[in-house]
């Protein structure tokens, strides 16, 4: 009995020497955290098919006589670096 007296006590000292004190004084104001810039940014698509979507009119994309806004036709190919010629065109294009 007397071992079981002597185990609460002491369980009892533990918890109460354990709690947690309020401090004392004026306390600064929490101020909310900044949100901080996004860390990925989404890859731009180029190429045919999406100037074609955003353009408004595809067919202005075969047009020689076409107004700048829609661009060349030296933006949609690819050329092979041993010749020196245009011989590939972007479909889809995606620039890290």
């Amino acid at each position: 009995m007397k071992i079981l007296l002597i185990a609460f006590l002491a369980g009892l000292v533990t918890t109460a020497s354990a709690q947690i004190e309020a401090p004392i004084g004026p306390q600064k104001p929490v101020s909310a955290m900044p949100t901080p810039p996004p860390i990925t940014v989404r890859p731009e698509v180029q190429g045919v098919v999406p100037r074609a979507f955003r353009g408004g009119n595809p067919l202005q994309m075969l047009n020689p006589g076409a107004p700048a806004r829609y661009g060349t036709g030296e933006q949609s190919l690819a050329y092979n670096p041993f010749t020196g010629k245009y011989d590939q065109i972007k479909l889809f294009e995606i620039v890290f």
